[in-house]
């Protein structure tokens, strides 16, 4: 019996527990219903699909790695700006010069190169912006041990192909979507990687002289990753233009990678003397002339045990293995400066300098 009423208060519980989901659902449902059909209700104030993607920092069209307004804007404030480097201005500038001359002279062709804007992101963002099929090269700055990317849209890469391989102006390129390149269209394409990747090391020679080298092509984005995902980096997009064909090649560079620059880079213009005050300069300099230091003879130096020095007296001897005519050298602290040999001049002991110091002694 007792099992039985404890069956009993259980079912009982259960039913009273789904009367009151349902009684919960259907003052939900009426008072939904009353605010649909309320003349009070404020429309204003529900956001339409704009303002939604204006909130969260979202932008409409290929660049959707810009991001510079809303949440996104808060969140990547403490994001480094290219802007605070004013020399890449002038190394991208110059850039886009050399890689207009070196496709023409390639494809013997009239082309048109064009920098459209050079911004700061994240690194795995731009990942994210990227079509497939693109191609990527994992290019490597061999001074400052680091790496930087390059990517060339599929509509650069069908344009490209089809000029070296002679096809006819005015018609533009037939883009297969979803077709991975073949092998024959990456090594086409694999010398112009070349020769973009040596005028970016020109265009870097005004600022600071470094080469770079291209290390390998890849097509998945996954395969082409230099630095972690939420590291910033700079993207300079440069147009290309041949007639009705063309496309598009990003550089990539972090801010890990033009750490060592980061000084000449911080320039206003070629030649700057970046913290540099002459006065400051000249007055350190006298001051530094004119400090009095104070400089040691050393004659040898030897090993002893504390057994033999607790033998010492007043007037014993310390015999040295070194002869009258040996060299001495001159200390300034721990530092060697000079040798010399020594003498007697009048009452004083003198050295005569024969010498820098060897700093191996």
């Amino acid at each position: 019996m007792a099992k039985d009423n404890d069956i009993n208060d259980t079912e009982n519980k259960s039913a009273e527990e789904t009367s009151n989901w349902a009684d919960m659902i259907n003052v939900r449902e009426s008072a939904a219903t009353s605010a649909g059909s309320s003349e009070d209700f404020d429309e204003s104030k529900v956001l339409n699909q704009d303002e939604i993607d204006t909130l969260f920092g979202r932008t409409s069209g290929k660049n959707d790695y810009i991001l510079t307004t809303g949440v996104k804007a808060i969140l990547n404030s403490s994001l480094a700006s290219y802007e605070r480097l004013p020399m890449l201005d002038i190394v991208f500038d110059r850039l886009v010069r050399l890689i207009a001359t070196s496709l023409r002279n390639l494809t013997q062709d009239n082309v048109e190169v064009s920098l459209e804007h050079v911004v700061s992101t994240r690194f795995g963002e731009y990942l994210d912006s990227l079509t497939l099929p693109t191609l990527l090269s994992v290019f490597r700055a061999e001074e400052w041990d680091n790496y930087g990317l390059m990517s060339a849209d599929s509509d650069l890469v069908y344009s490209m192909v089809d000029v070296l391989l002679g096809g006819r102006r005015g018609t533009a390129a037939i883009r297969i979507e979803g077709r991975p390149y073949t092998t024959i269209e990456i090594n086409l394409m694999r010398e112009m990687v070349d020769l973009i990747i040596s005028d970016l090391s020109m265009a870097f020679d005004p600022v600071v002289p470094i080469n770079f080298s291209n290390e390998r092509l890849e097509t998945n984005p996954r395969f082409a990753a230099i630095t972690r995902l939420s590291n910033p980096v700079v993207v300079a997009k440069i147009r290309v233009d041949m007639e009705d064909r063309g496309g598009k090649i990003d550089i990539v560079v972090p801010y890990t990678t033009l750490a060592p620059a980061k000084e000449i880079l911080q320039q206003l213009f070629i030649g700057e003397r970046y913290g540099y005050d002459t006065t400051w300069e000249n007055y350190l300099a006298e001051r530094i002339w004119n400090t009095e230091v104070e400089v040691d003879a050393l004659l040898q130096e030897k090993e002893i045990s504390l057994s033999e020095i607790s033998k010492w007296q007043v007037g014993s001897f310390l015999p040295l293995d070194i002869s009258p005519h040996e060299d001495v050298n001159i200390y300034c602290g721990d530092i060697p400066l000079f040798r010399g040999t020594m003498g007697r001049k009048g009452e004083n002991v003198v050295i005569k300098l024969k010498g820098k110091a060897i700093k191996d002694e």
